[in-house]
């Protein structure tokens, strides 16, 4: 395993990142991510990982709507009419990604760091989840309103609620 001292990420994230590895790993599924405004936080937390090749399939830094829609397979009526920072967005993303990849589960992340890019509905802080599990239905989706504190603060809290999503 990864000495935490090496690391360049927080401790945090990367022991949720190895209990992400391990329990995937223990129950066999590999993963795979979609990320917005986490710009591949999560994915670098997850290669942090030894042994992560074995249950990380693959991640989508899709930080553009164009990526959104190339790279994962948005539908741009989605984006024009809930926007790229929504529960319907980030589904599609989810979706995409297990379209696009070997994972048994994806998770998506969309959000606004800031410090600008907020509005009265969507203020900096808002950042919405979605998981997404190959043969079934059902998702886990929701949307958070982290404190507007650094940028890297929110991309931090994000990264952490995208790897809870990934335990089994």
């Amino acid at each position: 395993m990864t000495d935490l001292h090496d690391s360049l990420l927080p401790a945090e994230l990367t022991d949720l990142a190895r209990r992400v590895i391990v329990e995937n790993a223990a129950a066999g599924r590999r993963v795979s991510v979609a990320e917005s405004c986490t710009g591949g936080l999560v994915s670098a937390a997850l290669t942090e990982i030894a042994g992560s090749s074995d249950v990380f399939d693959r991640g989508f830094v899709t930080y553009s709507n164009e990526a959104k829609q190339e790279l994962l397979g948005v539908s741009p009526d989605i984006i024009d009419t809930f926007g790229a920072v929504s529960i319907a967005c980030v589904w599609a993303m989810a979706q995409g990604a297990l379209k696009h990849s070997l994972a048994d589960v994806s998770v998506a992340i969309s959000g606004i760091a800031g410090p600008g890019g907020g509005s009265r509905e969507k203020p900096v802080g808002t950042v919405v989840f979605a998981r997404a599990i190959r043969g079934e239905d059902d998702s886990n989706s929701e949307e958070k309103h982290f404190e507007p504190g650094t940028r890297a603060q929110v991309r931090l809290q994000a990264a952490l609620v995208a790897l809870e999503l990934l335990l089994p």
